[in-house]
């Protein structure tokens, strides 16, 4: 069971990386947030037109997260900020949860850290998206603070903001 991480770089893959999130969004936030609030957010954040715009022009990183027999089980997001990582995107489609993807991302994520010398990776989740929280809980973050953020059409995101410290060699 090792993972592979592709940095998605193509229109093809960025179209890929859309329909990856609009699947795995429509069916694990529907128990957290409104479906209205979700469509509104894969338009927003996760559709072809903002993938590309946060890869050439925000400094987002996306990487597919590939199992070793080539099936996507996955995809994330970071943007490097001086010091330290912003895990922006780590979503894990239903049928592959609970197989130890995430500590093997986590791995991956520490080495990136690592290799370009910061200190820390932060992210924001829903402050109800209980198994979220616990499954960066386990991996070692904790919560520094909480947010509201306003992002249009009447919608909010009430998060925690999580971070977790990298040893620097």
């Amino acid at each position: 069971m090792k993972l592979k991480f592709a940095h998605v770089n193509t229109v093809k893959e960025i179209a890929e990386v859309a329909r990856l999130a609009a699947e795995i969004w429509r069916e694990y936030y529907v128990s957290i947030i409104t479906i209205e609030q979700i469509e509104y957010m894969i338009g927003k954040y996760q559709s072809v037109p903002a993938i590309t715009d946060q890869i050439h022009h925000q400094g987002y990183e996306y990487y597919f997260i590939h199992h070793d027999d080539s099936s996507t089980v996955g995809y994330m997001s970071v943007r490097q900020e001086e010091e330290k990582l912003f895990l922006s995107k780590f979503y894990i489609g239903k049928e592959h949860r609970g197989h130890g993807y995430a500590s093997q991302a986590m791995i991956f994520l520490e080495q990136l850290c690592k290799d370009r010398n910061l200190s820390h990776i932060w992210l924001t989740v829903n402050r109800h998206n209980e198994s979220s929280i616990a499954v960066y809980e386990k991996k070692g973050f904790r919560t520094i603070r909480e947010q509201i953020s306003d992002i249009g059409n009447d919608f909010v995101m009430d998060d925690f903001v999580m971070e977790k410290e990298i040893p620097v060699p």
